[in-house]
């Protein structure tokens, strides 16, 4: 039997998948987050997580990334069940995120972006030439169009901020990617920009994607499979080829009125 390595578990479900999720659950004092969630995810595959505004999107991904624990469930990454207790060891262990906020400071560089906490330093010299070279390369070699890379972060567009900060976290070479609203407050131009970079990762097939998506049509343009998450549960799990947008605004109605009628009771009854 293969050793397992720390944080780690013996090979549990060897199955083919590169993650998955058993039964995870999320709860803050009374509050459920999430309930129950089972997702798994495919190599090379982009998956759309979809929902509305409170779902629970954002609380499973913080938990995929390490940044918060789950109340229970596991989390089994390539056969082997793994405890994510920090985000720094998600990312040893091949999770990395991009986030809406982006993390992206500036004041600085492109290529000082693209090697943030990871510069290459012949000490006591850091190597900005060799760091502007590689940005360009890594930048030309995804298909990102960033005039200089010694221009400041804070003359570019949101777009091209955003893929600044895919392509760093493409290549930290991750296992996993996750996008947490990869496309929100940008215009169909910007947001095109952002589409033909998750493209070009997904036909490379070295990192699969969890994106989570507000705008079915940009879901149905790159993603391989959606899940639709409602009250903190997963309801839906389809191939993109086998679900449509009409479906799936359907059911996003029929929790709405079900929430609704809820409430209504629950106001009756008081």
């Amino acid at each position: 039997m293969t050793a397992s390595t720390p944080g780690q578990a013996e090979l549990v479900n060897p199955d083919g998948d590169v993650l998955r999720c058993e039964h995870i659950a999320k709860h803050y004092g009374a509050v459920t987050a999430l309930n129950d969630v089972n997702l798994h995810l495919k190599r090379g595959e982009v998956l759309g997580l979809i929902g509305d505004n409170g779902a629970g999107k954002s609380t499973l991904l913080k938990i995929l990334c390490g940044f918060q624990p789950p109340s229970s469930g596991r989390i089994i990454l390539e056969g082997r069940e793994v405890t994510l207790k920090s985000v720094d060891q998600a990312r040893s262990l091949g999770i990395d995120a991009v986030y809406q906020d982006l993390a992206l400071i500036n004041q600085l560089t492109v290529f000082q972006n693209m090697f943030l906490n990871r510069e290459k330093i012949r000490w006591p010299l850091v190597r900005n030439g060799v760091m502007r070279k590689e940005a360009r390369e890594r930048l030309d070699s995804v298909g990102v169009q960033i005039p200089s890379v010694n221009s400041p972060v804070a003359t570019l567009s949101g777009g091209q901020r955003q893929e600044i900060a895919v392509a760093r976290s493409v290549f930290s070479n991750p296992k996993i990617l996750l996008l947490d609203e990869p496309l929100s407050a940008m215009g169909v131009k910007e947001g095109a920009i952002i589409l033909d970079l998750i493209t070009q990762i997904k036909r490379e097939g070295k990192v699969s994607i969890i994106m989570i998506a507000h705008n079915y049509a940009q879901v149905f343009e790159v993603c391989d499979r959606i899940n639709l998450i409602q009250g903190g549960q997963i309801t839906l799990d389809k191939p993109t080829s086998e679900t449509s947008a009409e479906e799936l605004t359907e059911l996003v109605v029929q929790e709405y009125r079900k929430a609704l009628e809820e409430r209504q009771r629950a106001e009756r009854s008081a």
